[in-house]
């Protein structure tokens, strides 16, 4: 069997343009912008952590604001922008992927082939904020953001300031904002410096990072939900030096990996696995949290993925996520270099979907020592080119035909879908030579499998199938009958 590795990333399956964070968007505007998703970079280790957030705010930058709970009153040296770009690329990088094969040809000869800080508050304002009981902990300017520190005694006083002070707080954040406070934890609230987003010349707005020391390795995302329509979806991109990061207060679970499914996939895969996630969702009672990836990407660690899909981290791109202690012969409070394993990163890609009634606490992690390499990925594969007159290419047919059925099983299994979801007849056979009880759309139509509304539509869908396998019959014939004179 010949194997080639596709590059089908697959997408997140929702756009990477409306990523959000776990803290909620506060407009300036009527308190209506929503947040579905979130796209997190966390890097841990001991108490220390580097968390750089997505921002995936449209529209104008005037009425952009954001509020996240941190543990620890932030430094200016604690918080800086990164480029967008690094958050493409680890989702690049790490998505689920297809593998494709191609059978040989049991009646030939084998050939072989190759693999390829903000302006200062004045007193008035300092006192009016004390006087609700929000203490302003500090204020700064970073690149295109004022960012201030709050800490508050209650939810109400923090409400009524942020409201007064021109920030629209969505319905239902006070009841969010109360366990925050009552763990002592602050208020990293953001908004946009248009002056200093002009003097930058940038168009989209930056993620924002930040680090702190905390004994707490957690992301808030019940605040999040205050704002949010239904179910939101989060990606974790986490670095550790020693293995795998799991949620402590949710099942950690892999995804499928492995599977043979049907060649049609090929041209549908997104789709494909948007319906796979959600109907692995559904089967683990929606409260888990998924690994979709998991690898030492260690610098001195050669193979990286398999298959890849694209580049690997490097060096420049582990340091820009936060990696601290990749600072070789550099020094600075995170660097020391005679730690263990200061060179050794592990990798671990975690999607989670949650809401109010399915995930009513936030999310809370912790370092394994576990550091075996995962990888969601799913095979495809090609029938043989060529005539199967020999013994063994007539066996090759009937095997051929099985593992079809085990593929069209296993989809319906990973998906919870029937034929009549995909588009089988306008990806049909690559081989004439196969037999139609072979095709995908033969094995459709045979299967009697029915729709999640109760009505059989495979008969519709094969159909097309056998007509159009039926017209390249009748044009053969034609030629036979009418050869040209």
């Amino acid at each position: 069997m010949k194997t080639k590795f596709i590059l089908v990333p697959t997408l997140i399956f929702f756009s990477l343009q409306s990523f959000g964070f776990c803290g909620f968007f506060v407009s300036k505007a009527d308190g209506t912008l929503k947040n579905k998703t979130s796209q997190v970079i966390i890097v841990r280790d001991d108490n220390k952590s580097v968390i750089t957030m997505y921002n995936d705010y449209k529209g104008d930058a005037k009425e952009f604001a954001m509020v996240i709970p941190v543990p620890v009153v932030l430094l200016r040296s604690d918080i800086k922008v990164v480029e967008n770009g690094i958050f493409k690329f680890l989702n690049d990088y790490s998505a689920p992927r297809l593998v494709e094969y191609y059978d040989d040809n049991p009646c030939e000869p084998r050939v072989q082939y190759d693999m390829m800080g903000a302006p200062s508050m004045n007193k008035a304002q300092k006192a009016e904020a004390e006087s609700k009981g929000i203490t302003i902990e500090a204020s700064y300017t970073v690149g295109e953001y004022d960012i201030l520190i709050l800490g508050a005694k209650e939810s109400t006083g923090l409400k009524n300031w942020l409201n007064e002070n021109g920030y629209k707080i969505p319905a239902g954040a006070e009841e969010v904002l109360d366990p925050y406070i009552k763990s002592n934890l602050k208020f990293f609230v953001v908004k946009v410096n248009l002056k200093e987003k002009e003097k930058l010349g940038i168009n989209d707005l930056r993620p924002i990072q930040i680090k702190f020391n905390s004994p707490k390795f957690m992301l808030p995302i019940r605040l999040g939900m205050a704002n949010a329509d239904g179910d939101q979806d989060m990606i974790v991109y986490a670095f550790t030096r020693k293995g795998r990061v799991e949620s402590t207060n949710y099942r950690t679970v892999l995804m499928p990996t492995g599977n043979n499914i049907p060649l049609f996939i090929k041209k549908d895969f997104s789709s494909f696995y948007s319906h796979l996630f959600n109907h692995q969702w559904e089967r683990e009672n929606r409260s888990v949290a998924f690994i979709e990836y998991a690898w030492d990407v260690s610098p001195s660690n050669f193979m990286k993925c398999d298959p890849c899909v694209s580049t690997p981290p490097d060096y420049n791109v582990l340091t820009q996520a936060g990696v601290w202690w990749l600072g070789k012969n550099q020094y600075n409070d995170y660097v020391n270099e005679y730690e263990e394993d200061k060179s050794k990163v592990f990798f671990t890609r975690m999607h989670i979907r949650y809401n109010r009634k399915s995930f009513p606490q936030d999310l809370s992690f912790q370092l394994t020592p576990n550091n075996e390499n995962f990888q969601a990925r799913y095979v495809v594969t090609h029938p043989a080119s060529g005539k199967f007159t020999c013994a063994e290419g007539k066996a090759y047919l009937k095997n051929l035909k099985q593992r079809r059925i085990r593929e069209m099983e296993m989809l319906s299994n990973l998906t919870g879908k029937d034929a009549s979801t995909w588009d089988i007849a306008l990806s049909d056979e690559e081989n004439l030579e196969i037999d139609f009880s072979t095709t995908y759309g033969a094995i459709a139509m045979n299967s009697n499998l029915k729709s999640v509304e109760g009505k059989d539509k495979t008969a519709g869908i094969v159909l097309a199938s056998a007509v159009l396998l039926g017209f390249m019959a009748v044009a053969k014939l034609s030629v036979k009958q009418h050869p040209k004179t």
